[in-house]
């Protein structure tokens, strides 16, 4: 009972703290000290030769400092001082998980094409992902919140989640490093085909279970038939080996269409089609998303919950 309530008192708090408040903007965040980090190694070490070894010795680096300085200070906590350690915890569950941030952003989205237009709506899209959104017309916009938020249900709270279960806050924290490390060098660029090759695939190997998880989930609280016939049919068409199952699950249970072309950083980028049917998403569907990704991160909480009160 000791080590159920030391492993799942700060999950839940740290979930509340998430559902009512999302991303603690202002507040000093674990994922932007890592960029810091990731932005110096990568000035110093990405040019010259033997760019492939230095981005993987970085990646090494950071990501097994990280794994052995939270364990590190876990371990301290515990010996010295508990109730150190269920602040310290909680916060940086509450700090890896970024379902309500997720959420709201979507929202703003779709709010600001709404009541905005288009202009507006095309600029806003802009702060989530990655693609060129100039030239996107109100379906495509609609579309990639679609795509973001079921991609982003895997990278930004299964999957922190799912390391959380296996290795606690140590494994947490060292996926959200692995996680940020390929948003930052994983591109398939001049600058980056080499140096943060290493990196992609890292994330690539680390999203692979949770990014099924994530499919399943979402097909069990929607019950969707349509769903895991998607699944089963567009999820391995995606050039990632992971995104492609959740954003075939959420369009099976929309019964709409994901993929086609985009331009990412200059690239012309044409993504499998996932569905035929390319009818019009409706602004109301957002709470239909919104509800699946919250049924989801609850889902995800609860097993974790449940599985570590049978030990």
């Amino acid at each position: 009972m000791e080590n159920y309530i030391i492993i799942v008192i700060p999950l839940l708090a740290g979930y509340l703290l998430d559902l009512l408040f999302g991303d603690p903007e202002g507040l000093p965040h674990p994922v932007r000290f890592f960029g810091s980090l990731i932005n110096l190694g990568e000035k110093y070490l990405n040019q010259g030769k033997f760019r492939f070894l230095k981005g993987m010795i970085m990646v090494l680096i950071l990501c097994s400092g990280t794994f052995l300085v939270f364990y590190g200070a876990i371990h301290f906590m515990l010996s010295h001082s508990v109730p150190v350690y269920f602040l310290f915890a909680t916060a940086f569950v509450y700090y890896a998980l970024a379902n309500k941030g997720l959420i709201t952003e979507g929202k703003q989205v779709f709010d600001t094409l709404k009541y905005k237009g288009l202009e507006a709506g095309r600029k806003r899209l802009s702060r989530i992902v990655g693609r060129d959104t100039s030239n996107l017309d109100e379906q495509q916009i609609r579309v990639a919140v679609f795509e973001t938020m079921s991609e982003n249900l895997s990278d930004g709270v299964i999957a922190p989640l799912f390391f959380y279960f296996i290795a606690g806050i140590p494994g947490m924290l060292t996926y959200k490093m692995i996680n940020t490390l390929d948003s930052m060098i994983g591109y398939r660029n001049d600058r980056y085909e080499y140096f943060g090759k290493f990196a992609a695939r890292l994330d690539d190997v680390a999203n692979f279970i949770p990014a099924r998880i994530t499919t399943v989930l979402m097909l069990l609280v929607t019950f969707s038939m349509r769903g895991w016939q998607f699944v089963m049919k567009y999820g391995h068409q995606h050039q990632s080996p992971n995104a492609g199952y959740p954003e075939a699950a959420l369009a099976g249970i929309l019964d709409v269409q994901f993929g086609g072309p985009n331009v990412y950083h200059g690239i012309l980028v044409d993504k499998p089609l996932i569905g035929s049917n390319s009818r019009e998403i409706k602004h109301e569907e957002f709470k239909i998303v919104s509800s699946i990704n919250q049924g989801v991160c609850l889902l995800m909480v609860l097993s974790i919950s449940i599985y570590f009160f049978q030990l």
